[in-house]
């Protein structure tokens, strides 16, 4: 993997932030280099809030990232908004609960995951942002997802140790999710007009 530059976009509230960050931990624990850029400001209140992450085995000269390689797409204005910007033959995960269009794009690898009814099952609508990564990772491995799973208990503050089993259980549960579904037939069926599970 020379270079990832990845959008990580959703509403302000469902862990976009804590994705990058996360990813660009375990970047780090495996001695890449990284950049982490988030975007505030009146669009989390309702509608996109996202991060830049870029992941790459050399130096990286600017954080920005204006051609991502990939995108983790969690509702639909973040759709609306990124959807353009991922680069040909690039790779967009949505979030196939909230997101109820059809992904316009037919030059890009389509990955629906049905996040927040898999968090809803493990009882924590919040880790909808695990799983939608679990399902990034199992498709580019851009870090060990076992590097991620350490990288939880680093990053999350004492108060909220209690959440970093359903966090790990979250990301495997996506990465299952994905493997279950890799067969092109079966991409094919759920993505006909976001037929999504």
């Amino acid at each position: 993997m020379a270079e990832e530059r990845i959008i990580i976009a959703g509403f302000g509230g469902q862990g976009i932030m804590f994705m990058g960050k996360l990813l660009c931990y375990a970047g780090m624990m495996e001695d890449r280099h990284v950049t982490y850029m988030p975007s505030y400001g009146a669009e989390v209140r309702g509608g996109t809030a996202y991060c830049n992450v870029i992941i790459s085995s050399e130096e990286i000269p600017s954080p920005v990232v204006s051609d991502p390689t990939a995108a983790i797409i969690m509702n639909m204005p973040s759709l609306a908004k990124f959807e353009a910007a991922v680069v040909k033959k690039g790779l967009m995960v949505v979030n196939s609960s909230l997101v109820t269009r059809a992904a316009k794009r037919k030059d890009i690898e389509l990955i629906p995951v049905p996040a927040t009814s898999i968090a809803d099952r493990l009882g924590n609508t919040r880790v909808a942002n695990m799983v939608a990564l679990g399902g990034f990772l199992a498709k580019r491995a851009v870090v060990d997802i076992a590097t991620v799973t350490a990288a939880i208990q680093e990053i999350l503050p004492a108060s909220r140790s209690h959440l970093i089993e359903v966090n790990r259980q979250a990301i495997a549960e996506g990465k299952i999710y994905v493997e279950a579904h890799s067969s092109a037939a079966i991409w094919s069926k759920l993505t006909r007009g976001f037929g999504f599970a």
